[in-house]
């Protein structure tokens, strides 16, 4: 088994939710990039956004990584945009197996619809959204294993990761 599962994809497409269930499942602590630049900051990641602009999160995000991959047999779930930056991917690749998850693009509306802690969809969501799977897509094509979401449950999701980690 790889060192570190590290999940990736768009928002909404279940990293969090997903990455909770592996770790349960394999005994492993799930870590969150994302949640780790809020405890870091003391700030909820909009406020970073507003207050300081995405360029700075980036760099947050990029030492949270870092920090993170340093451990191993953990769960490690990120934010949206962190395979962006090639430093952030040659990092996942080399401490973990890379999962991408992904959805369709109503299977995605419908997961972040009313999530206020999202600060690349403010604005009109259904714009935002179709922005944001055109703008990134290709980005995950990066990862060891592809997983669809759309229509599953966790546990069928779950399963297929672990199915695709054992023929890795």
């Amino acid at each position: 088994m790889a060192r570190n599962l590290i999940l990736v994809g768009l928002m909404g497409t279940g990293k969090t939710t997903v990455g909770r269930a592996l770790g349960a499942k394999l005994g492993w602590e799930q870590m969150d990039s994302d949640q780790w630049v809020e405890e870091k900051t003391g700030s909820p990641i909009p406020t970073i956004f507003k207050d300081k602009g995405e360029s700075y999160f980036r760099d947050l995000e990029a030492e949270a990584l870092q920090e993170i991959c340093e451990r191993e047999n953990q769960i490690v779930t990120t934010g949206g945009g962190a395979p962006i930056r090639e430093q952030n991917r040659r990092l996942m690749k080399e401490k973990g197996m890379v999962v991408a998850l992904t959805a369709d693009y109503e299977t995605i509306l419908k997961r972040v619809r009313g999530d206020e802690n999202r600060p690349l969809l403010q604005g009109n969501l259904e714009e935002r959204v179709a922005h944001l799977m055109e703008q990134r897509k290709g980005l995950y094509d990066f990862a060891d294993l592809i997983v669809d979401t759309t229509g599953k449950d966790v546990e069928k999701i779950v399963e297929e990761i672990l199915d695709g980690v054992r023929h890795q």
